[in-house]
């Protein structure tokens, strides 16, 4: 994910290329007041940088992302009557608009097809996106699109729930309200009892009804 002409700390970049961000970084925090230097503070910039780089390692993708497996499904390929639901599994990412944390839980669930996906596998993807600078609403659907193209399901649902600091730590400072966004692709966008049995499972029965 690297722009043409601009520097990047992805592979192998040279020590003097981290030294200059971490220069820039020092430059930043001391005209924001933090006194840079101390013994508390002199490897603050090298931290702030490590940590941003960990926190968008989605970028790097992850070969041991996609292993699939025959079905379960005894006397034909069809699992349409059976769905598979994963969660909450917790993510953490960064809004490309602020450059700030939000955090929750994402259920993800699917009607398999011909294969399954190792469970393992679900939460792997929902960090590969997560570990991104991102939004919400792209997280869900970079979720469902890759799972379609993965599996080949009949249907797949993505459930995320996220607080927002770019909404509790700056604006309107609303410290109480989290984020909902939901994704269906093929059965799930058919069938609103299928949806509603997805929320149950995913534990938000108050959902259930306005699948």
């Amino acid at each position: 994910m690297r722009s043409s002409g601009r520097p990047s700390l992805r592979g192998r970049s040279p020590p003097e290329e981290w030294q200059r961000f971490e220069d820039h970084l020092k430059e930043i925090f001391e005209a924001l007041g933090l006194a840079v230097g101390s013994a508390a503070t002199a490897d603050t910039p090298r931290r702030f940088l490590r940590a941003l780089f960990d926190a968008t390692s989605g970028y790097e993708g992850d070969e041991k992302l996609v292993t699939a497996f025959e079905t379960e499904c005894h006397g034909g390929s069809d699992c349409r009557i059976s769905q598979i639901v994963e969660g909450p599994i917790p993510f953490f990412a960064l809004c490309e608009h602020h450059a700030l944390p939000f955090f929750g839980k994402a259920y993800v669930g699917y009607i398999a097809h011909e294969r399954i996906l190792g469970l393992s596998k679900l939460t792997r993807l929902v960090r590969l996106f997560a570990r991104r600078f991102s939004v919400q609403e792209r997280i869900g659907h970079q979720l469902a699109e890759s799972l379609q193209q993965i599996m080949l399901p009949h249907g797949v649902a993505v459930h995320l729930e996220a607080v927002h600091l770019c909404t509790q730590m700056r604006g309107v400072r609303e410290i109480e309200s989290s984020t909902r966004t939901t994704h269906w692709r093929g059965t799930y966008d058919e069938d609103p009892q299928l949806r509603g049995e997805f929320f149950t499972l995913c534990g938000q029965r108050g959902l259930a009804g306005h699948g």
